[in-house]
């Protein structure tokens, strides 16, 4: 049976004259209170959509779409319009957080660790058989996941400056003493166990805080993989999606099969996903079978390979194998931005916004599947 899937996209409110970034979601999601695709997140100035678990891609992205539908009205009838990047390009004051008791903790006991770390990611759900073989698969899909990092990155500018990576919010959510790549868990209690000391020692208020590359959602039957930005095309956004369902597939059957958990170190996968969130697919990646660097379309292929039955399997093979090959070949996300960047004289970043409103927006009026559950 195929494995359901489903995603998280956190979004930036923007102001609709300014493009600035703005703290207007409590008015927003107030007056669309009946709306559960939407939510609040961490700062007043995000959003987040929620899809339900679906089978299929085509199904999954109707339901982007209409979540995407919901933000937009929400923030327009708060004056204000959405983009879906990983950081907001414009600069901006100390953003707002969210005032909820877990929030304001937060905030309280990270201090400027929290408004540094103002940033939007896109977190993929995948279904699996229990949390045993969710374990089992966080300890194999560990080496692929900077590949899916440079192919969803989307963050190249941040509060008026080009940081000269493709993914700063990597940077900014490394911030987090609680986030990153981890050690191999090997089983379920080593999984609770990690997650216990984390909370033991501070470095996470709750398992919600728990931001490691991928862990089990907290009330989810899913592997949750959250090292994507937010990206900006709902096309990519569900090519992103199939890639990491068949990663995780991939990893459950090597389990099943016995197969061991490849051995990397945790400072080794740190250098391969800084690497990606630096370079995104402009140059080389590092390949986790050849353990070395190589061109980004020939570790692609890797991938592609690596995931190849399971994406077979899922029916996903055309829609996924062409969407990876069209993001190394016309550029990912933090591309573009740059793209729209140096094609404008006067406007600058305020150009890039205008055009992430626009592309966020592009496919809103697509007909969309009933939201059930």
């Amino acid at each position: 049976m195929t494995r359901t899937l489903g995603v998280e996209e956190e979004m930036f409110l923007v102001d609709g004259i300014s493009g600035r970034i703005a703290p207007v979601s409590e008015q927003a999601i107030r007056r669309h209170e009946s709306d559960e695709a939407i939510e609040h997140e961490l700062f007043l100035e995000q959003i987040e959509t929620m899809t339900e678990p679906r089978s299929t891609l085509a199904d999954l992205r109707g339901d982007l779409v209409a979540g995407r539908r919901a933000a937009i009205a929400a923030a327009r009838s708060a004056g204000a319009q959405v983009i879906a990047a990983g950081t907001a390009p414009l600069p901006h004051h100390d953003p707002r957080v969210t005032p909820k008791p877990r929030y304001e903790r937060m905030s309280s006991l990270f201090g400027g660790i929290g408004p540094g770390g103002l940033a939007c990611g896109m977190h993929v759900h995948v279904g699996i058989d229990g949390p045993e073989e969710g374990v089992a698969i966080l300890d194999r899909i560990r080496p692929w996941l900077s590949i899916v990092r440079a192919l969803a990155a989307n963050s190249p500018f941040a509060d008026g400056d080009d940081t000269g990576h493709a993914s700063w919010r990597t940077q900014l959510w490394d911030r987090w003493p609680s986030a990153g790549p981890v050690e191999p868990f090997g089983d379920l209690a080593g999984y609770r166990r990690a997650v216990a000391d984390l909370i033991e020692t501070g470095a996470a208020v709750d398992e919600g805080m728990v931001y490691f590359d991928a862990r089990l959602a907290r009330s989810l039957p899913t592997v949750e993989v959250r090292v994507a930005d937010v990206c900006t095309d709902v096309s990519d956004a569900t090519v992103v999606a199939g890639l990491i369902r068949g990663l995780v597939e991939t990893a459950a059957r090597d389990h099943a099969a016995g197969g061991p958990v490849p051995p990397w170190r945790v400072d080794l996968l740190r250098g391969a996903r800084w690497h990606a969130a630096r370079y995104g697919v402009s140059a080389d990646l590092v390949d986790p079978v050849a353990r070395s660097r190589r061109p980004a379309l020939e570790v692609v292929d890797t991938l592609l390979d690596h995931v190849g039955e399971a994406l077979a399997d899922a029916g996903d093979t055309a829609l996924v194998t062409a969407g990876v090959q069209r993001i190394v070949h016309e550029g990912n996300g933090a591309d573009r931005q740059r793209a729209v960047d140096r094609s404008t004289e006067r406007d600058g970043l305020r150009a890039v916004v205008a055009d992430l409103v626009t592309r966020t927006a592009a496919e809103s009026t697509e007909p969309v599947h009933e939201r059930t559950g």
